[in-house]
């Protein structure tokens, strides 16, 4: 291991402990939400699997609390994450939390095969990665950050912009990201607005998905949470019928999740519109939930959870010409009793 690779996996040890973290706090009247800034120094998330800007920690609505940590503790030992005793320890690249995104092409990364070892890649949203070795590409792994590229964050009372400027000469990948989190209006809605210009000499050919790390007041995923979409679920993976099972265009816990347990299921079903991007978890107890749409159409769907978190993982795919760009919206409208 490198003494570069060495201090990341120091720093990224200690980030949990630290006392202060670049944050900022938004807030409309109805929402008040808490999130990351990306810094390479000292950034709550500087692993090389999800994209380091607009890293929610957590969302307050209406007397309900959404998202934070699912995990007590990070250990660099640990490849994806683990149960020690009552405690559930994630590795770095997986500590991430709330509406968190991984951007992935054939399920490695932007020129990770023309690499070769000690040459370089690109991951949207970390920067430019350094190859180790011969050996396949893994998201679970810490890779050395050779370039995090440059960024900027613009904030306002109601919204948080970060543009990231990645170049990556041997590669042949280059890209300007803008992420935006946005609050609309005084109502109980967030928006996260993406728009990528590909400023590189190749095409970027790309899959990205929300892991929607939820969270809700703190409770375990059970009888008392509905997950719906606007059409008929079909699966050729269905859950464990002894934790959750589908009906119809809902799929409901028959348990509350405990121990080791997991419900996790590849959801089918959806068309080519839009309007099928378009998710609802809701507390039947409570009321507490949330809306998830977006304005670009599903190209996959899936759902996992564990005793402390509730992931529905809606996938996007893209292609950018040189000097093209590409652009896109989620929009969450968190839920109270009755809507």
């Amino acid at each position: 291991m490198s003494s570069m690779s060495k201090s990341i996996l120091l720093l990224l040890t200690s980030v949990l402990a630290a006392a202060e973290l670049p944050q900022t706090e938004l807030s409309n009247g109805a929402l008040r939400v808490k999130l990351y800034l990306p810094d390479a120094a000292n950034g709550f998330y500087r692993g090389t699997r999800f994209d380091w800007s607009g890293m929610v920690d957590s969302v307050e609505y209406a007397g309900h609390r959404y998202y934070g940590p699912w995990f007590q503790r990070t250990d660099p030992k640990v490849r994806d994450f683990v149960y020690q005793g009552t405690d559930i320890v994630a590795s770095l690249c997986t500590a991430a939390t709330g509406p968190a995104e991984e951007f992935s092409t054939n399920n490695k990364t932007l020129g990770f095969d023309e690499a070769k070892p000690g040459g370089t890649f690109v991951k949207i949203g970390v920067g430019v990665l350094r190859r180790p070795d011969a050996a396949e590409y893994d998201h679970y792994r810490l890779y050395e950050i050779a370039d995090p590229g440059k960024w900027k964050t613009n904030l306002t009372r109601t919204s948080a912009e970060f543009t990231q400027q990645v170049d990556d000469k041997g590669s042949g990948y280059g890209y300007e990201y803008r992420k935006t989190v946005r609050l609309s209006g005084s109502g109980p809605e967030m928006k996260i607005e993406h728009t990528i210009r590909n400023t590189g000499s190749k095409a970027i050919s790309s899959r990205v998905y929300n892991h929607n790390f939820l969270v809700m007041d703190g409770q375990a995923p059970g009888p008392d949470l509905t997950i719906s979409t606007p059409f008929d679920i079909h699966s050729e993976q269905p859950p464990d019928p002894k934790v959750a099972e589908i009906r119809g265009r809902e799929i409901h816990y028959r348990k509350t999740l405990e121990g080791e347990e997991r419900a996790v299921t590849q959801m089918a079903g959806f068309g080519k519109e839009a309007s099928d991007y378009d998710v609802r978890v809701v507390n039947t107890k409570t009321g507490a939930g949330v809306r998830i749409t977006a304005d670009r159409p599903l190209a996959r769907l899936a759902l996992w959870s564990i005793r402390a978190v509730m992931a529905v993982e809606p996938f996007i795919d893209f292609t950018i010409q040189p000097g093209e760009s590409y652009a896109w919206t989620l929009t969450y409208r968190y839920l109270k009793q009755g809507e």
